[in-house]
């Protein structure tokens, strides 16, 4: 690949600005992806690039390398649901195509502009079906529930072959979720013992502090259960979750991903929908409105590894701190129970977010002339321990995107498979009740599983 042309719909937006051109930047000056890059960026608005630039600049959280973006970006002007302005998008492409050029089309944009978007980039033929150099990048959701999700998958096979098609789902790039194979199979000691005679549960938690952010108008119709269980949690889940693949290329690591989903069950006694107090004081959102921004879970995967074990599954808003990361606590062992001591059981932690790590718990003799006992936590920090800058979610996937590595984009009977079980979910909703501290929910979910969550 000796050049490469990012051309990005939607790129006056938030996840362009916070996201995709600090990723791309960064990405350039550690010459992780060619000398020969150019981004395009498309938007209604008739800015300069420079303009454009700068008006990115301030909707970052973060200090854009505006010396390294002016370098290698181009501001577009179209409007993007008009076929007719197409045809100078195709020639301001075609005239920096080289004989060796990979194209990457990022539709940062919202689900119901993908038909009118991907009949237009088809019919001005800027994107041809089957040719593995032009990749279609879009992010979840990937529809609102199974009918939906197979109406945008067909729609996009009308246009593109799915070996051009990548769906992001951030969560996979992030490094301890990458990490979690490793520490399952590269380490006798958890591959030797990962099943149900040693595995007593397992929680998936993914907490927030903030509300919504100003998202009504996304969030709202979404909630907690669409918006993170459907993608993010039942990825970690299949994971942890899923048999040894024949190889760990990409399809045979999505196979078995699949059959978990499959086998994925849920206690529809063990639920909890809830909402955050001050919801319907946000900007824009409907005073009646029962969208849930917590949601707990208890699942099973009823495959002979796992079956009888309990996977919770907990995400939400407002809550005590920003934090995402699985448990394996793991069975007592018969010594233990004669021990007349207050022992705990084991714990793996797989810290995703903020610092990614692994810890592990185990229960010490306390220094000195008495057997007491406490829980000590060997612990492996990631971050702390990384040479250079740690890489970001975002940087992970945009370089696999330009060296066709699909192992961490979701394929789609995976989206089939995961949407199934969520509507199933949804026949058991209830309206969501309302929650002022994440304390009102623990003692909520300690009454109805005895569980102690983190």
């Amino acid at each position: 690949m000796k050049k490469l042309i990012i051309t990005i719909f939607g790129a006056t937006g938030d996840l362009t600005s916070r996201k995709l051109l600090p990723a791309i930047s960064r990405l350039y000056v550690e010459h992780q992806i060619p000398e020969e890059t150019l981004i395009i960026a498309l938007g209604r608005r008739p800015y300069s690039t420079k303009d454009y630039l700068q008006e990115m600049h301030q909707a970052s959280k973060q200090t854009l390398d505006l010396g390294t973006l002016e370098k290698i970006t181009y501001y577009h002007q179209i409007e993007i649901t008009h076929g007719d302005e197409y045809g100078n998008l195709v020639s301001l492409i075609k005239s920096h195509q080289c004989s060796e050029t990979k194209e990457l089309y990022y539709l940062a944009i919202g689900p119901e502009l993908f038909p009118d978007v991907a009949y237009h980039i088809n019919q001005s033929g800027l994107v041809v079906q089957g040719d593995i150099n032009q990749s279609i990048v879009f992010e979840k959701p990937f529809g609102h529930d199974l009918a939906s999700a197979k109406a945008i998958n067909g729609m996009l096979w009308q246009y593109f072959d799915e070996k051009q098609i990548y769906r992001i789902d951030h969560y996979l790039g992030k490094e301890m979720i990458q990490n979690i194979m490793m520490v399952r199979f590269a380490n006798r000691i958890f591959e030797e013992i990962w099943h149900n005679r040693s595995i007593k549960s397992v929680k998936i938690i993914a907490k927030e502090t903030d509300g919504i952010l100003g998202r009504a108008g996304y969030y709202d119709h979404s909630g907690a259960l669409k918006d993170m269980v459907q993608s993010h949690l039942l990825q970690m889940l299949s994971l942890i979750a899923m048999e040894v693949p024949m190889s760990y290329f990409s399809d045979d690591v999505k196979n078995e991903k699949v059959k978990v989903l499959e086998h994925l069950s849920f206690d529809k006694d063990a639920m909890i929908f809830a909402q955050y107090e001050g919801y319907h004081q946000e900007k824009n959102i409907p005073q009646d409105s029962t969208t849930e921004t917590f949601v707990f879970l208890k699942t099973y995967v009823q495959t002979p590894r796992f079956k009888g074990v309990p996977f919770y599954l907990m995400t939400g808003k407002k809550l005590d701190q920003k934090e995402s990361l699985i448990i394996i606590e793991f069975e007592e062992t018969s010594e233990q129970r004669k021990w007349n001591l207050p022992l705990s059981t084991n714990k793996l932690y797989i810290k995703i977010a903020p610092q990614d790590g692994v810890g592990l718990i185990l229960n010490s003799k306390v220094p000195g002339l008495r057997d007491d006992v406490e829980e000590v936590e060997l612990e492996y920090c990631v971050a702390c321990n990384a040479v250079g800058n740690m890489s970001e979610a975002y940087e992970k996937l945009l370089k696999d995107i330009t060296e066709h590595h699909k192992s961490l984009f979701t394929r789609w009977d995976e989206i089939e498979v995961s949407w199934k079980f969520i509507d199933q979910v949804k026949k058991h909703q209830q309206k969501p009740i309302s929650y002022r501290n994440y304390d009102d929910l623990k003692l909520m979910i300690k009454a109805l599983t005895g569980e102690d969550m983190k």
